[in-house]
């Protein structure tokens, strides 16, 4: 079983690789770049949602900042994309630990409320100061690869965010199996126990929340460099967040490859609907549906459902006690 997983795994990773090759024309690979992107902002996501149970409707705001972090390095100051990807990626970092700090400290629906009202005020902040960012009209970035065609841009870029994917699923594998992780499924089990058996739960909240935030900004960020505009209303949007919740929930937020399952389906689907319907708003009603589906009938996801298992990957299955005695050793 463990050779069959390893090849069907290999296969998966040989199809990703020469999809752009696969396909019959530009478009596929634009909506490629899509699927990609919400796969690694989910998976992302997940490091915090499907290790400590909190759930964050405004990582939209990391997103939009890490975009708008990138293109002012590269418009304003002239600086290299990727210098200013890694920098703005950083600070968005910064930011979001001292975020984490106050928002940690609420659970529940009171989280869930911080974390939208952190992607309105970064909404309005981006709007109001028209001078620096552009304001409602936008923010313009220079592609990076100025001699290569669009279609060609969509190609490498669908290389760059494949290249974070692997990223951000490496570092879930890795805390997975770390104590970090286990103190963070500790969370998730029984916080109140956890912290009573020593386990440092308003430190590693905090340093899941900033982690997460720190690949959704560099998701963010080439976004920025491979779109070239930046629409506030969008990059600092709660539909952004709650496709990231679908994605992870739908595929099975306790599962290294359930973000990337649920992004596989949905992010497709999104485009194939916008193609299909036009600019309506009939595809959001669909994704909300789909949501409440989701959260009633299969909140443990798909893998999960055919799997019966309830924890990451090849991890064998723990109960709550022994995770959180695992936490405290």
């Amino acid at each position: 079983m463990r050779i069959a997983s390893r090849g069907l795994l290999a296969l998966a990773a040989a199809l990703a690789i020469g999809y752009p090759w696969l396909v019959p024309n530009y478009y596929l690979v634009y909506a490629g770049v899509l699927t990609v992107m919400y796969a690694a902002m989910a998976t992302s996501w997940n490091l915090l949602g499907g290790f400590t149970g909190y759930v964050s409707l405004g990582h939209s705001a990391f997103f939009g900042l890490g975009a708008y972090g990138t293109g002012l390095l590269v418009t304003r100051l002239g600086v290299p994309w990727l210098v200013a990807l890694l920098a703005a990626a950083v600070l968005v970092t910064g930011f979001a630990v001292a975020v984490g700090i106050a928002a940690v400290r609420v659970r529940g629906a009171s989280f869930v409320i911080v974390s939208i009202a952190l992607v309105s005020m970064m909404n309005l902040l981006v709007q109001g100061w028209r001078s620096l960012t552009g304001g409602s009209t936008g923010l313009q970035v220079p592609s990076p690869f100025p001699d290569l065609h669009r279609g060609e841009t969509h190609l490498v870029f669908f290389y760059l965010f494949l290249a974070l994917l692997a990223l951000v699923l490496a570092a879930w594998w890795f805390i997975g199996r770390s104590r970090f992780g286990a103190g963070l499924r500790a969370i998730r089990e029984d916080e109140d126990k956890a912290e009573s058996l020593g386990v440092p739960t308003a430190a590693y909240k905090v340093a899941a929340f900033a982690l997460s935030a720190l690949f959704v900004a560099l998701a963010g960020g080439l976004y920025a460099l491979w779109f070239g505009s930046l629409d506030p209303i969008f990059v600092f949007s709660i539909l952004i967040g709650s496709y990231m919740v679908l994605m992870s929930l739908l595929g099975g937020a306790r599962h290294l490859l359930g973000p990337l399952l649920g992004a596989l389906i949905v992010a497709p689907a999104g485009e194939y609907f916008l193609v299909a319907l036009g600019e309506t708003q009939i595809h959001l009603t669909a994704t909300g549906l789909l949501l409440i589906l989701v959260v009633l009938f299969m909140p443990e996801g798909i893998i999960a459902r055919f799997t019966r298992k309830r924890d990451t990957g090849s991890i064998p299955e723990e109960s709550a006690g022994q995770r959180l005695e695992g936490a405290a050793r």
